[in-house]
């Protein structure tokens, strides 16, 4: 079996054009993964079993027949149906294995042993193996199944996330998931790069618990140098204030004030003498340590006015702030909707609109080439079947 370049995939110039990455993951991570690879102009088979990817049934919402969470992260590649528990299938895979740069999984470790990945391992040596886990290998939690929510609520990111007097609370979005594909990309890029300098591929592991626990950053740090355990401060900063929403008299207006000359700037452009008068507030911090007050103290000087008059009083303050969209505002911001982000994508169902990838490559932004495949599309084409 010969592993052609998709047609999509020549004469592109981006910088990945020619490597060939074979996506055998599924649901979120790993195919965030290989797509980021796929955004860059990689040449991506994606293998889905008899069942497909069980991220093509979390619906709704759909866009025609498809989940469109399925659409969300599997552009840029072919599809294939192989079975690895048949053997004949199992051999067809070793063939694109043989032949791939890169290959990207997310198969537990009592499914490596079962299906025996180890050995398609060790048809291509060279090649940059991304493993996408639960949990760093050998460790008691490394063969539970495990997604993003429990992720969520076993890295600590649930434990500071939510409101004080309030339950544990997720990041709206798929954080864990989509921490782990990045650096499930950042393994594969730099295995692609130790290959060109001549150096043998690498297996790259990027366990989903370690991960998101790396999302904490400074919180984690906090709590490993001092002992002292994070809790849940709802939208405000442990280390800086003011730092979160403030109630206006329509709505809410995000402060991100960083800096003790940034917060002079804010009592200046609100001309409140009773704030004024409060000079310890001068330092950060003392605006930590009585947060309490000085929110209410905000709040009672923006309610008295709608979100659009002070985006017009501070929009020349030098006042680090911002209105608080969602998610169909945070689209229709000019930024956004004037720009070149968005982008049109084929699917089975029809063309739709879709977010192009965030990089920009001198200045260009890489189009999309192709959409999401119905299950099993290419497998005549790539199998000769």
């Amino acid at each position: 079996m010969v592993w052609h370049l998709d047609p999509t995939n020549v004469g592109t110039g981006l910088p990945l054009e020619g490597v060939r990455v074979l996506d055998l993951s599924r649901v979120l991570a790993g195919p965030l993964c290989a797509m980021i690879a796929g955004d860059l102009g990689a040449d991506v088979i994606k293998v889905e079993g008899p069942d497909g990817d069980p991220v093509r049934a979390l619906a709704p919402p759909r866009f025609g027949d498809d989940a469109t969470y399925y659409l969300a992260v599997n552009r840029h590649r072919r599809n294939v149906v192989a079975d690895l528990r048949n053997g004949d299938d199992f051999a067809r895979v070793g063939e694109l294995v043989r032949a791939a740069d890169a290959v990207v999984e997310n198969f537990l470790p009592s499914q490596v042993r079962s299906l025996g990945i180890d050995r398609l391992r060790a048809l291509n040596p060279d090649c940059v193996w991304i493993s996408i886990t639960p949990a760093t290998s050998g460790g008691p939690v490394a063969d539970q199944p495990s997604f993003d929510l429990l992720a969520q609520a076993r890295s600590g990111l649930m434990g500071v996330t939510g409101r004080a007097d309030g339950e544990p609370t997720k990041v709206g979005a798929p954080l864990a998931d989509v921490v782990t594909g990045l650096y499930g990309a950042i393994g594969l890029l730099t295995g692609l790069f130790a290959r060109a300098q001549g150096r043998q591929g690498r297996h790259f592991e990027a366990p989903l618990l370690e991960s998101t626990m790396s999302a904490l950053i400074n919180q984690a740090q906090g709590y490993l140098s001092t002992g002292a355990n994070p809790q849940r401060l709802g939208n405000d900063h442990p280390s800086i204030a003011p730092y979160g929403p403030v109630s206006t008299a329509d709505g809410f207006l995000l402060l991100a004030v960083g800096t003790d000359g940034q917060f002079a700037r804010l009592v200046g452009a609100l001309g409140d003498g009773a704030l004024a008068a409060r000079v310890e507030w001068a330092v950060n911090a003392a605006r930590v340590a009585t947060l309490g007050e000085l929110r209410q103290t905000l709040d009672r000087i923006f309610s008295a006015h709608s979100t659009a008059h002070w985006l017009e009083v501070l929009a020349t303050s030098g006042v680090p702030h911002g209105p608080i969209f969602d998610v169909a505002q945070a689209f229709a911001q000019p930024q956004i909707r004037d720009g070149d982000f968005l982008g049109v994508m084929s699917t089975p169902n029809g063309d739709t609109t879709a977010m192009r990838t965030p990089l920009l490559i001198d200045g260009v932004r890489p189009p999309i080439r192709r959409g999401p495949r119905r299950q099993g599309e290419d497998s005549k084409d790539v199998f000769g079947e």
